[in-house]
């Protein structure tokens, strides 16, 4: 096919040269100049129809190369496309304030100490029942104070850690009296020697004062005792009176004759003698005479013996007296007033004063604080009658035994309020476990809370926060991934001064720094070579 060959061409030439008619009709009244510059370009036109054509096949080739270009790669092209780009540099900015290390627990807010109150009703021989004195939730139990009133008897309170778990009464011993007499002692009441174990007289005396305090009388006596001890009295008395007239009995045996008694002898033996001097002065006159000679041999011999015998009679008066039998009477009346006596003892001893186990509630750290009470006026008394604690509200939390080693006794703590406050604490003790690796119990005391405070935090579970290092004030501190060892073992950070994105091109520098306290994967630094200061960027990874 020629050039000229192309109906599709001859169309659009056709068309345009219709057009050029209609032009020219329309322009007939312009110059000449114009009719000549369209009529040099159609003859530009038609006379290089081919060459037009391959301009316009170009054309359409450049632009599908576009296109293809743009949206259709190689494989080679699709390759490249999917590596990632280069990695910049992972920074974080260098931060300034305090840096704390803590350890957090979970606690429970409670009145310290808690404890249920008990009460020995054994010896009360009927039921137990609760005649007065309940107190309300939230009363103070001080020493003395009446903690309830049993079957009309009270249950006084009194400061000491050993239950009362027998009465006592004279005669006893035990550490339940020394803690009686300290108890006493507490509260200004003279109980005896508090060293000694043993529950006197003053020590028995002491419980009248001791009910007195408490506006109650001391519990009575066992029934008939005052009888025993006035019966008792009586034998006393009357073995007094035996033992005196013993004794003087013996005195009169041991004194010896009285001048009386000297002058009775002495005239007893004059008259033996006048009596033997008669019959010696009668001797018969005739000797021959057998029978009136052997009368008065008689008579003599009779009168002889009178003088002996009232001389004898005198020298036993001078002879020390015989006071066996004076002495043995005595003896037998000391017995007898030594039996008496013991017996009074015994009499007095069983009517002194007793403190009953069920009268008496002994409590550590007074004051206490009634938290609950388990009985009204009325009841019969049956297991504990309510609950007391401390006066002093207490946090107490379990911890391992790792971070335990890291706490002490002093330590300071917050702990967070209901109302999203905090409030301070402070550690005042740490138990360990009953075994190695179980969980220690810490307890640690508010600083003072306000009644609002104490009413809403009371048995709550709190978060509890113990700083265990912290600085001193505010300082720099960079993450511990931060931090690189140099050459010479130094701790150094890496500081960002141009653009992170631009990966290993990024212009750095050194900074080498001494590191301090660190806590939550932050670590205190300062710089020793170089500059730092916050908001510098310091690198973490690649």
């Amino acid at each position: 096919m020629g050039p000229n060959d192309d109906p599709e061409f001859d169309r659009l030439i056709a068309a345009d040269g219709a057009a050029d008619e209609v032009a020219d009709g329309d322009v007939a009244a312009g110059d000449a100049a114009g009719a000549s510059r369209v009529s040099g370009w159609r003859r530009v036109f038609t006379g290089n129809r081919a060459l037009w054509l391959v301009a316009a096949a170009a054309v359409v080739a450049l632009v599908a190369g576009l296109l293809v270009g743009r949206f259709v790669l190689s494989p080679a092209d699709a390759a490249a496309s999917g590596e990632p780009p280069e990695a910049g540099l992972v920074t974080v900015p260098v931060e300034f304030g305090a840096l704390s290390n803590d350890v957090t627990i979970r606690g429970e807010v409670a009145y310290a100490d808690a404890v249920d109150v008990t009460i020995d009703t054994s010896g009360l021989g009927g039921a137990a029942v609760v005649t007065g004195n309940v107190p309300e939730v939230g009363a103070m139990l001080d020493p003395l104070s009446v903690a309830l009133t049993v079957s009309g008897r009270p249950v006084i309170v009194l400061p000491g850690e050993l239950p009362a778990y027998r009465s006592l009464a004279f005669g006893m011993s035990g550490p339940d009296v020394v803690q009686f007499k300290q108890a006493m002692a507490a509260v200004g009441i003279d109980a005896g020697d508090p060293a000694s174990d043993v529950f006197d007289e003053k020590a028995a005396a002491a419980v009248g004062a001791l009910y007195a305090q408490a506006g109650y009388t001391a519990p009575v006596p066992a029934e008939g005792a005052a009888e025993v001890v006035s019966a008792a009295e009586d034998g006393v008395g009357a073995a007094q009176l035996s033992l005196a007239s013993a004794r003087a009995d013996l005195s009169r045996a041991g004194a010896g004759a009285s001048a009386e008694q000297v002058r009775e002898a002495d005239v007893a033996i004059a008259q033996a003698q006048r009596e033997l001097a008669v019959v010696q002065a009668s001797k018969p006159a005739d000797p021959v005479d057998a029978a009136a000679m052997a009368r008065w041999q008689a008579d003599v011999g009779n009168a002889q013996d009178n003088v002996g015998l009232a001389q004898l009679r005198r020298q036993q008066l001078d002879a020390a007296p015989d006071t066996a039998s004076a002495r043995a009477g005595v003896q037998a009346a000391e017995q007898q007033l030594a039996d008496a006596q013991r017996a009074l003892a015994r009499a007095r001893q069983d009517a002194l004063p007793t403190l009953p186990a069920g009268e008496v509630l002994y409590l550590t750290d007074l004051p206490r604080r009634v938290d609950a009470v388990n009985v009204t006026r009325g009841q019969t008394l049956q297991g504990a009658a309510m609950t007391v604690s401390g006066a002093t509200i207490a946090l107490t939390g379990s911890i391992a035994e790792a971070d335990a080693a890291l706490l002490a006794v002093g330590d300071r703590a917050v702990f967070d309020l209901p109302d999203g406050g905090e409030h301070a604490a402070t550690v005042e003790a740490l138990t360990p476990g009953k075994s190695a690796g179980e969980r220690w119990l810490v307890t640690l005391t508010p600083e003072a809370l306000t009644t609002e405070q104490a009413q809403q935090v009371q048995g709550r579970n709190v978060r509890v926060t113990i700083p265990v290092g912290s600085t001193s004030g505010e300082v720099l501190y960079v993450p511990v991934a931060a931090l690189t060892a140099g050459p010479g073992g130094e701790s150094r950070v890496e500081v960002v001064e141009g653009d992170p994105r631009d990966g290993e091109r990024a212009q750095t520098r050194i900074v080498v720094v001494e590191t301090g306290l660190a806590a939550g994967g932050q670590v205190e630094v300062t710089a020793t070579d170089g500059d730092l200061g916050e908001g510098d960027l310091v690198v973490v990874g690649r």
